[in-house]
């Protein structure tokens, strides 16, 4: 086949994937990237910060305060809070290495979320904490269960979902109402 036949077919295919690369290779991203910073808060992965305005964790990835008395505690984590990676413990209901609850327990307190990422608790185990906190900060448990109630995120959407208790925001209320 000669050359002069092909040259145009080329030239238009040529143009084409240099448009196409120009939209969605770098026009696109740019967009999507710019649109993101309207909302600066998730953009950057929903950072939160103490008083000071030092970074402490994100809003959206649950960390541990195992170890750390006087805290609100996280549900447990199948991956060890390490957001790098997610995931369950993959253990089946009849396996023996499962843990249950015990009666009265509220079940986040005991098994780990489908991520073990999971940032929040039912309002039910962070309830069950109010004790052992204001054991350990010498609080009143009244006042630490208005915390508690005043930190409930409800339904979204008013319908969808169960009401959830962020635990850095609740432990970060805890520590503006009894520094450490």
């Amino acid at each position: 086949m000669n050359i002069r036949h092909i040259w145009p077919h080329l030239r238009v295919a040529l143009r084409a994937m240099l448009v196409t690369t120009l939209v969605l290779g770098i026009g696109y991203p740019l967009l999507v990237t710019g649109l993101a910073q309207l909302m600066p808060g998730r953009a950057h992965g929903s950072l939160v910060a103490d008083a000071d305005g030092t970074v402490v964790g994100s809003a959206l990835i649950g960390q541990s305060f195992a170890g750390q008395e006087g805290y609100f505690q996280s549900r447990p984590s199948a991956v060890d809070d390490d957001a790098a990676g997610s995931g369950g413990s993959n253990l089946g209901p009849t396996n023996p290495e499962l843990p249950h609850p015990q009666p009265g327990e509220p079940q986040d307190a005991v098994y780990s979320s489908g991520s073990g990422l999971d940032p929040d608790i039912s309002p039910a185990n962070a309830r069950s904490q109010v004790a052992t906190v204001a054991a350990a900060r010498d609080l009143p448990e009244a006042e630490v269960a208005d915390l508690v109630e005043a930190t409930i995120t409800g339904r979204d959407l008013g319908y969808l979902g169960e009401p959830t208790v962020n635990v850095l925001a609740l432990n970060l209320a805890l520590d503006a109402l009894d520094p450490r």
